[in-house]
């Protein structure tokens, strides 16, 4: 079953979306199936994450849990604390767009001292838009590949030149994170991704302009 992980107050979030790229209204609903955790390389894994945008917040109202899902996805509330910071590409991210820089030591010096974070202590790094915080492969390309009907659990080999040239090309324009939720823990409870991972909702630029939650794609890596 889909599992409700988080929600947001689209007017709360106004203050920050500074671009005005989510809907300054109504409420955005995350949803994921945490029994299967799904990794999103295979097209038949569409369903395993939905969002949903409330736009008539009115029309609400609190329900109890359905009487037959398990105590094991009953997850505890916990409050969101907004604030905005500025979002940096990973390595991963960033050597694709500059193929010629070879130094990952130097990039990730710099990008410590940009963020100002201890390494052995990172931040909570679930977020809202911005680049993803990257733990494999940067995942443009993935999300186009994959939602055209390309399966890549066994690489890349299968997938014509001229679909790969213009996913490699054009993926990172179009594409983008709505959303990125970390290891949620409290108390004596703990979600987790895989190995200590992450999920991504991705979504097109031009389908989060039209709204259309519908059609976003989950991806999970981990360490």
């Amino acid at each position: 079953p889909l599992t409700f992980l988080a929600q947001f107050n689209c007017a709360e979030l106004a203050q920050f979306d500074k671009e005005h790229l989510l809907p300054d209204h109504g409420l955005l609903s995350f949803f994921y199936e945490t029994d299967t955790q799904c990794w999103g390389y295979d097209p038949k894994n569409q369903g395993c994450a939905r969002v949903y945008w409330f736009e008539d917040m009115s029309a609400l109202s609190a329900a109890d849990f359905p009487a037959d899902m398990g105590e094991d996805f009953k997850f505890p509330m916990v409050k969101i604390k907004l604030d905005a910071k500025t979002s940096y590409p990973s390595w991963q991210d960033f050597s694709e767009m500059f193929p010629d820089e070879k130094d990952d030591d130097a990039f990730n010096d710099a990008l410590d001292e940009l963020t100002g974070e201890d390494p052995e202590n990172p931040d909570d790094r679930s977020q809202l838009l911005g680049w993803p915080d990257v733990i494999q492969n940067s995942m443009f390309d993935e999300c186009d590949l994959v939602t055209q009907g390309y399966y890549l659990g066994n690489g890349w080999l299968n997938i014509p030149k001229e679909v790969r040239q213009r996913a490699e090309e054009t993926a990172r324009d179009r594409w983008m994170l709505l959303f990125q939720l970390d290891i949620v823990e409290l108390g004596d409870f703990e979600l987790m991704f895989g190995d200590c991972g992450h999920i991504y909702f991705y979504i097109t630029k031009e389908d989060l302009a039209a709204r259309r939650f519908d059609r976003i794609w989950l991806i999970l890596q981990c360490y």
